[in-house]
């Protein structure tokens, strides 16, 4: 089919599968991406040129070169990224044999497919409504092929109005139907894309590296009061063992055993729902210290929340925590762990301990010296300390005295346990910026920190962060990215909260906020916030559920069906008024138009006797049928009609 008509119809699709193909540049790999632009480059070409298309031989090569480059990518064909790229590569091919309208549609559903797999890779709001707009695109392509004109404007605007007519049963469906999760064994996972993040080891300047990061991590909204900034510390991976440079998580009694002694809860208590974005690690960063969460939440012997769930996905929480806390006693374990050293250390180290009377005082007291010791010497924060590959902690304490929040950790726990005093690195996040348009927190990489953990009598285990000795803005303001340097200084914004009157900052703050509820109520609608969302309309059960939807499904369809009939009357009303007004001048010739009698044969009566006026009286009625009954009118049409009705005027001769 060589017509203009498919050649337009053609350019829409090759058009809108562009348009759903390119946010695929980001997952699937280049030389894939590359393979397909070109095969649909080829068939822009070959709109106008149809000699171009490859016969069945080069076709064949063409598939197996395809499945020669799929399966250097990927090792087998199940999978998302395997099972995504076959899909673009089979739609890709396909375009190359459209010869019919039937291989239009066929490539139609094909790319309709296509676009629900960007779900796979992200579910931000701004893809939904991306997506959206393409499948209005393809709808669009749809209409055109069962439209006798193509006219790119009525042709999006009917797609729209469909997809809007749409909207109302989707939504109640989604809310009402019940979410079926998929079993274990269908899930493909994808092991070959590294998340940056915290991990379960930390060398000195590891954590700067996320510094600059604005990764979104989670996102908490707190029910009533929210913490101070400095009470704002987000536990993670605690970090006991050391080899005088790398701390890692070593006792795995503690790492992988419940808490051995449930900590005695004071003061203020924040409860709070946090939202967590997908990642490696099956870790859940509560507000230190948490006290109450329910499954499939855990705390490890380092007072560590971990979900026992697929942490791959994005997941909620409903957390309570109490920043102050006793832990109580030691057990012979945690002594055990939090003591350990590498070798006997330096004479140097030994020295310095003495001279801050680490050896012969309280715990508290060396911890005071130590802290005053930080702030007045020369040490500074920043996020691009000086290399220390020998002897890192001698090097920063007594060398550079330039480092980040890991260099003070480490080097303030070893000091302490030099001191025979137990101490432990905690890692996590620290503070998180205040989102005043959906008020609550987003916590980002750039907020990743590291504190001390140290034992005392009578308190358990304390947090002492040693980075505020030196940057307390550090954890009273937050890091302003858009102000940061490379080398640089490390530059605060003490007005970050008011920075809600820049218009800009308002604005990313709307979006975010929208996003956020977006991916609460949508994204992580899942079985149980299902249950708990229906059971405040007393639906309960399966049965309920069931009647509802039907009940619900079928008033929209009423509703719905009734306005497209008003509108349709409405719409022919005009028509066929004019209609009524070509009869009428007839009449005088003795021509009545019976109820019975169809336009056509009506027109036929009046030809044979008007012949006069037979072809004014074939093009109206030719116009009528067309607006009344065809697939798509323009307002041209309707124009037309008017004034050849107003035109015509009846010729009698006596």
């Amino acid at each position: 089919m060589n017509s203009p008509h498919f050649k337009k119809i053609l350019i829409f699709l090759l058009s809108s599968i562009g348009l759903i193909v390119a946010p695929h540049i980001a997952n699937i790999p280049i030389a894939l991406f590359g393979f397909f632009s070109l095969v649909l480059g080829w068939r822009f070409v070959a709109v106008w040129r149809p000699q171009y298309l490859p016969r069945s031989r080069v076709l064949l090569f063409l598939t197996l070169l395809a499945l020669t480059l799929l399966l250097s990518q990927h090792k087998h064909l199940l999978g998302r990224d395997a099972g995504t790229n076959l899909f673009i590569l089979a739609l890709g091919l396909k375009l190359l044999e459209i010869k019919t309208e039937r291989d239009i549609y066929l490539v139609t559903y094909l790319a309709f497919i296509v676009a629900a797999s960007l779900f796979l890779y992200q579910q931000s709001l701004f893809m939904a409504a991306y997506i959206l707009a393409v499948c209005c695109v393809l709808f669009a392509t749809l209409v055109a092929i069962n439209s006798i004109e193509i006219q790119t404007r009525v042709a999006l605007k009917t797609a729209t109005l469909i997809i809007l007519q749409a909207i109302p049963i989707a939504v109640v469906i989604f809310i009402l139907f019940p979410r079926v999760e998929a079993p274990r064994w269908m899930i493909f996972e994808e092991k070959n894309k590294a998340k940056i993040g915290l991990s379960d080891s930390m060398e000195p300047g590891s954590i700067s590296d996320l510094g600059t990061s604005e990764e979104l991590v989670f996102r908490v909204k707190f029910t009533g009061a929210m913490p101070p900034p400095k009470q704002r510390y987000w536990r993670g991976p605690v970090l006991a063992h050391t080899d005088g440079k790398r701390w890692s998580q070593f006792n795995t009694q503690l790492f992988k055993g419940l808490a051995l002694t449930k900590p005695i809860y004071t003061g203020t208590a924040y409860q709070y729902t946090l939202l967590m974005e997908a990642q490696e690690k099956n870790w859940v960063f509560g507000l230190d210290m948490p006290e109450q969460f329910s499954a499939p939440l855990a705390l490890t012997g380092y007072y560590q929340l971990v979900t026992q769930e697929n942490s791959k996905k994005r997941a909620e929480y409903k957390i309570t925590s109490y920043p102050q806390y006793n832990t109580g006693k030691l057990t012979q374990v945690e002594y055990q762990d939090a003591t350990q050293l590498p070798r006997e250390p330096s004479d140097k180290i030994k020295q310095f301990v003495t001279q801050l009377h680490g050896f012969d005082t309280k715990p508290e007291d060396f911890i005071n010296q130590l802290l005053n010791h930080f702030r007045k010497e020369d040490f500074h924060y920043t996020l691009t300390p000086p290399l220390m590959e020998e002897n890192p902690i001698e090097s920063f304490l007594f060398t550079t005295k330039r480092g980040f929040c890991s260099h003070y950790a480490s080097a303030f726990v070893y000091l302490m346990r030099v001191a025979h005093i137990p101490a432990r690195v905690v890692t996590g996040y620290q503070g998180g910026e205040f989102n005043g348009v959906g008020n609550f927190l987003e916590v980002r990489q750039a907020n990743a920190h590291a504190w001390a953990e140290v034992w005392i009598e009578n308190q358990g285990w304390a947090r002492v962060d040693p980075t505020a000795a030196v940057a307390p803005e550090r954890i009273e303001q937050q890091l302003n990215l858009d102000l940061l340097e490379l080398g640089g200084e490390i530059r605060f914004d003490p007005n970050m909260i008011n920075q809600q009157q820049n218009w800009l900052k308002q604005m990313d703050q709307l979006w975010n906020n929208a996003d956020y509820q977006w991916q609460r109520w949508v994204v992580n609608y899942d079985s149980d916030n299902q249950a708990n969302f229906l059971s405040e309309f007393g639906i309960h059960d399966f049965k309920a559920m069931m009647k509802w939807l039907m009940i619900l499904v079928a008033l929209i369809t009423i509703l719905l069906s009734a306005f497209l009939l008003r509108k349709k009357q409405k719409s022919i009303a005009p028509v066929l008024r004019l209609y009524n007004r070509f009869c009428t001048k007839l009449k005088p010739a003795g021509l009545i138009r019976t109820n019975r009698e169809g336009a056509v044969d009506f027109a036929q009566r009046a030809k044979i006797a008007l012949p006069e006026q037979a072809d004014a009286i074939e093009q109206i009625t030719a116009d009528f049928i067309q607006l009344q009954y065809g697939r798509i009118s323009t307002r041209e049409d309707f124009v037309r009609f008017a004034k050849a009705v107003a035109k015509f005027k009846l010729t009698v001769h006596r």
